[in-house]
Parts: structure tokens; C-alpha cells; sequence
């Protein structure tokens, strides 16, 4: 146990010395672990490693380039837009919950609320907030150097460790002192099974939530659906926080645009309970399961922590350290629990 204490503090350590420079290689190293199997697939189908590699490399670096022209463009213009139409959502929602016709309304929120000078507090936090927590995940980053080597650097590095995946785990494998070696294998595979579980199984709901917001809002009207859409899928990768945080932000554009129309303000909360339903009966089951062995809350506070300290480097490994922090925890608790210490049998 205190092999992987030392292990694990010394992670810590070089993300903590080393951050301003890991980015581009933590996120070659996701991006290998997530696609790792798929070469294997075609391995199998009889395409040598390095070909396969390249293949799946490569398609990715054209997705993503086409993905940038064709998208980001829109996105940019959609983010600018609303932006500075913010004061104006703003003024509409206040003026609303100051009608003396909604008396019940003021009451729902509450009389504070209701002032200027507390709408104005509220968005000059929140806009605090966010410039706050957009310039942490830049500080973490920002000695990277630029965005060009992170588009470059990357990629190369997920080829290698696409090609060499196996290879490596072999020699990590043949480090194992022979005594633990079945034990760290079996706590390995659980790791596996956590990390695996919930990053691949998640990416994918966020992927088919975030479509299907981001379609469903534009069809119904809605300024901004492809943005708060997207956003609203990209965020469901935290559990619970991402939901709300979509659907909170959705509603207050539909009624500052709509009011006093209730259809399409309904129409916006159906949408999102119609992807609530999906999730969280249809999606999360199938794709992620209930074994991972991550509860929201400590994934939750895991996210929050590691983008803290470490940035947007801190965002990409909270969730395999997270996981692999539980099943280091799991097993560390069952050997206590077998142990002369809480049987108070003497050992034998």
C-alpha cells in the first residue's frame, strides 16, 4: 500500500512542477486510451498496428480541422451575440419579476431579486466567477506555449502511444515485484473498468445529448440553440451540475424571448426532460453503467479540485485519478476490515 501512496503523491507532484507543459501529452494520452480499443478492432480485421494507428490518427486530425472550420466560426458568432445581448435577457427577467401582475412570482424568487442593484451583484458575480474560472484553466496551460503545439504535439504523441499501447503495458507489467504481481493486476483491471466505464461511456452521451439539444433548440426557436445546446451537452459530463446548469440557462432565454408565450417556453423544458428521460434511462445505463464506481459527488469534487490546482491539465486526469484513487481506497478498506485491527482476532 505504501508503493502506491509514494506513486500516487508523486503523480501529484510532477502535475503540480510540470503542468504548464503537460497538456498537449496528458491529452495525447486520453485520446490513445479512448482509442486504443478501436485499433485493436482493426488489428484484428487484419490491418497491421502501425497502419491502423495512422488510419484512426489521421481521421481524427481531419474530423477535428473540419470540425473547427465548419463550427467554431458559428459558435464564435453565437457566443459574441449573446454575450451582448446578456443586459438586455437581463432587463427582461427583472422587469418581469417586478410586474405587480406576478405578485406570486416575486414571491418565488424573492423581493431581492426584484432590485437593480441585486440583478446587477448577481451577473457582476457570475461574470466574475466564469472570467475567474476561464483564467484558471488558461494559468494551467498558458507556458504551453500556444495552441499550435498543442494541435500539433498531440496528435503525434496519441500515434505513439496508439502504436506502442500494448507494449507499454507489458513493460509497466514486468516492473510489478512478482509477489503483488496478481493483486496489481486485479486492481489494474478494476482501475480499467472505472476509467473506461465512465470516460468512454460518458463521452458518448455527451456526444448523442449534446446533438440532440443543440437540434432540438434550434428547430424550436430558441437565440442561441446550437450554443446552449452544445454547451449543455459538453457540461452533462458532470453529473447532475451539467443538467441543471443547461437547463437553468435555457429557460432564461426562452423567457426572456418568448414572454409572455408559455408554449414555447414549454416547448424548451420539454425538450430537456425528453433528454433527462434519455439519459438517465436509456443512455447512462447502456454506455456507462452502474459499476463504475464513481459517485457524482466525488467525481464532482474531483473536477472541481484538479481544475483548481492543476488548470485544464487538471480537468483531463481528475477523472482516472479520481477513479483509480476509489479502487486504491475500496481495496485499502477491505484488507483493514480483514485485519486483526477491526476483527480484534490475533492474527494467524
Amino acid at each position: 500500500m505504501n508503493f502506491w501512496l509514494i506513486g500516487l503523491v508523486f503523480v501529484i507532484l510532477v502535475l503540480w512542477l510540470l503542468s504548464p507543459i503537460l497538456l498537449p501529452f496528458v491529452a495525447g494520452l486520453a485520446i490513445a486510451y479512448l482509442l486504443a480499443p478501436l485499433t485493436d478492432r482493426l488489428v484484428q480485421l487484419g490491418l497491421h498496428r502501425l497502419v491502423a494507428a495512422l488510419l484512426i490518427i489521421t481521421l481524427m486530425v481531419v474530423a477535428f480541422v473540419l470540425l473547427i472550420l465548419l463550427v467554431a466560426p458559428v459558435l464564435g458568432g453565437q457566443l459574441s451575440s449573446f454575450i451582448e445581448n446578456i443586459p438586455g435577457y437581463v432587463t427582461k427577467l427583472r422587469a418581469l419579476v417586478r410586474d405587480p401582475s406576478w405578485p406570486w412570482l416575486q414571491k418565488l424568487v424573492g423581493a431581492g431579486l426584484a432590485n437593480d442593484k441585486a440583478i446587477t451583484d448577481l451577473v457582476t458575480q457570475g461574470a466574475s466567477w466564469l472570467t475567474t474560472f476561464l483564467k484558471s484553466l488558461w494559468s494551467g496551460g498558458r507556458a504551453l506555449v500556444s495552441l499550435f503545439s498543442l494541435i500539433v504535439v498531440t496528435p503525434v504523441v496519441a500515434f505513439y502511444l496508439i502504436f506502442d499501447w500494448h507494449q507499454m503495458i507489458d513493460t509497466v507489467d514486468s516492473w510489478v515485484p512478482r509477489r503483488q504481481r496478481e493483486t496489481v493486476r486485479r486492481l489494474a483491471r478494476e482501475t480499467d473498468t472505472a476509467i473506461a466505464g465512465f470516460v468512454r461511456g460518458q463521452s458518448a452521451v455527451c456526444l448523442i445529448l449534446g446533438t440532440f439539444y443543440a437540434i432540438a433548440l434550434t428547430i424550436s426557436g430558441l437565440n442561441f440553440g446550437l450554443l446552449i445546446g452544445l454547451i449543455s451537452g459538453l457540461i452533462t459530463f458532470i453529473p447532475y451540475v451539467g443538467s441543471m446548469t443547461g437547463l437553468i440557462l435555457s429557460l432564461a432565454v426562452a423567457v426572456a424571448q418568448f414572454w409572455p408565450h408559455y408554449t414555447p417556453i414549454l416547448v424548451v423544458l420539454g425538450i430537456f426532460l425528453v433528454g433527462q428521460f434519455l439519459e438517465g434511462n436509456v443512455l447512462s445505463p447502456k454506455l456507462v453503467g452502474e459499476s463504475v464506481g464513481l459517485h457524482p459527488v466525488w467525481l464532482i469534487f474531483a473536477l472541481l479540485a484538479f481544475g483548481y490546482l492543476f488548470g485544464f491539465v487538471g480537468l483531463l486526469v481528475a477523472v482516472p485519478l479520481a477513479a483509480t484513487i476509489g479502487v486504491l481506497a475500496r481495496f485499502a478498506l477491505n484488507r483493514y476490515l480483514e485485519s486483526s485491527l477491526y476483527t480484534g482476532e490475533p492474527p494467524q
